[in-house]
């Protein structure tokens, strides 16, 4: 099957405030009850603004900016991401893939997510044809 391959350098970027309503819907699917993340007192004394938001929740985001740079006819081969630091729900993301090579076999990406301008998760990720 031929396919179009995005350009060295395409990049787009999926914007999401993260709220309370989802961060109760990530600890249901996922049953993670770390106090941070589920109990607003205990995340306060322990220094931060808010619940933290699921780091995988907001990971997740970078999987929407893949797929829509990639295609339906890829999926993920590889992901990896690093956490610079937890932030409060409520916080608004800016979730971006950046191809930095394509090939018919794979298009790799950087990652990066921001939150108020400032870089708090980076990775990358690989994506592999569908039917391969």
């Amino acid at each position: 099957m031929t396919q179009d391959l995005p350009e060295t350098g395409a990049a787009i970027t999926f914007r999401k405030t993260m709220t309370v309503a989802e961060q109760g819907f990530f600890t249901g699917i996922t049953g993670n009850m770390t106090k941070t993340h589920v109990d607003r007192a205990h995340a306060k004394s322990a220094g931060l603004a808010d619940m933290s938001v699921f780091e995988l929740a907001a990971s997740g985001l970078l999987t929407t900016a893949l797929g829509r740079l990639a295609g339906p006819a890829w999926r993920i081969g590889d992901f990896s991401v690093s956490f610079s630091r937890a932030f409060p729900v409520g916080s608004s993301l800016a979730a971006t893939a950046t191809v930095t090579e394509a090939s018919p076999e794979a298009i790799a990406c950087s990652l990066s997510v921001l939150v108020e301008g400032e870089e708090v998760i980076t990775g990358s990720a690989r994506m592999v044809p569908l039917e391969a």
